[in-house]
């Protein structure tokens, strides 16, 4: 039966994925000339291209790095190139589920399979998501407390989604911090909430989930002994983070060269990148996919052109999502024959 479950699970996934996928193609093709569309794609410098893909596969390694940086840190053994697999893991369930929800979980499963127990990984994730989502609040905060003009005049006209994708991602930062450092106050309101929803739902096995709820927030206390222990770890963490993220934002100024385009700087094209992340970053869309999208044709609109904005935007995404998807894809198969399960005595244990 539980096989039969997350069967289900993985189908509804998909089903969704390919739903949002097509609502997608719809609303950015619909009425569009692609004939000359993609002759303008053809005319596109492959040179930059090529650097906008060494660009995703950094972004991704970048989070390799952190995760064998954090592991070592805790006097874990992990090999460099198992922690890159996890992150192809997490990077590829990331992209194909709901505000990026089934990743982690995804990369805790490997590093099990790699004898690292749920207790370290827990401490790892939980690190590396919070740093990745408070680098994006910290972009789009100062943005909209500066509010410098060169930036507002493009995001002005989608200001409203961008204030939305602030308050989800911190919202989401908040609790994690909650769970870290407070995860008393968590665990009552999480058991409240579950003993409320028990009586409209009557939940089988409400106890097993009380039990889960009261496992999960005692993980992480774990990672609050490691903040408060290793603060210059979490700095340089911080500073790798917001490289990675400038990685993955620079596709948009590589795809703005392929096109033969100048007059705009690579910190604005980076920084209103950068908004489209904090507004779809949080919806509960893979990937963002159909917000990011028109949200680049919005923005970019004045930057590209009318005749460039859309096939600028098919490169872009092209590679910051969908070469991703394709990239971690081939690479989380390949895992799931290079990680093997260690023996129960290597299972390892936070001190």
């Amino acid at each position: 039966m539980l096989g039969l479950k997350i069967d289900k699970k993985k189908v509804l996934s998909t089903l969704f994925f390919i739903a949002v996928f097509a609502l997608t193609i719809w609303t950015v093709f619909s009425g569009e000339d692609l004939s000359e569309t993609f002759e303008l794609l053809k005319k596109a410098d492959d040179k930059y291209i090529l650097h906008g893909v060494v660009c995703v596969f950094l972004f991704i390694l970048s989070e390799s790095v952190i995760v064998y940086y954090l592991l070592h840190s805790l006097e874990k053994k992990a090999k460099l190139g198992h922690c890159c697999l996890y992150s192809f893991i997490g990077f590829f369930y990331s992209s194909i589920t709901p505000s990026a929800s089934g990743g982690q979980p995804m990369q805790a499963v490997a590093m099990r399979k790699d004898g690292i127990s749920y207790a370290v990984s827990t401490v790892v994730l939980a690190i590396v998501t919070i740093t990745y989502k408070a680098v994006l609040v910290i972009i789009g905060v100062a943005v909209l407390i500066i509010r410098p003009d060169a930036v507002m005049q493009y995001i002005e006209p989608v200001e409203s989604i961008v204030y939305l994708g602030i308050v989800l991602n911190v919202g989401c930062v908040a609790i994690l911090l909650l769970l870290v450092f407070k995860p008393g106050i968590v665990n009552y309101f999480a058991r409240k909430s579950l003993h409320l929803l028990n009586k409209f739902l009557h939940f089988k096995n409400f106890e097993k989930k009380l039990a889960t709820v009261d496992r999960l927030t005692e993980q992480y206390t774990g990672t609050s002994e490691f903040y408060k222990k290793h603060p210059l770890i979490i700095f340089n963490v911080f500073m790798i983070t917001l490289l990675q993220r400038f990685l993955l934002f620079a596709i948009t100024w590589f795809t703005y060269l392929a096109f033969g385009l100048n007059g705009h700087s690579i910190a604005l094209i980076i920084v209103l990148q950068a908004m489209i992340s904090v507004a779809a970053d949080m919806l509960p869309l893979p990937g963002g996919m159909g917000i990011s999208e028109n949200l680049f044709l919005e923005i970019f609109l004045p930057i590209f052109g009318e005749t460039l904005v859309l096939p600028g935007m098919m490169i872009s995404r092209g590679i910051s999502f969908y070469t991703q998807i394709i990239i971690c894809g081939i690479m989380t198969a390949a895992a799931s024959f290079i990680l093997k399960r260690k023996n129960e005595q290597n299972d390892i244990d936070i001190k």
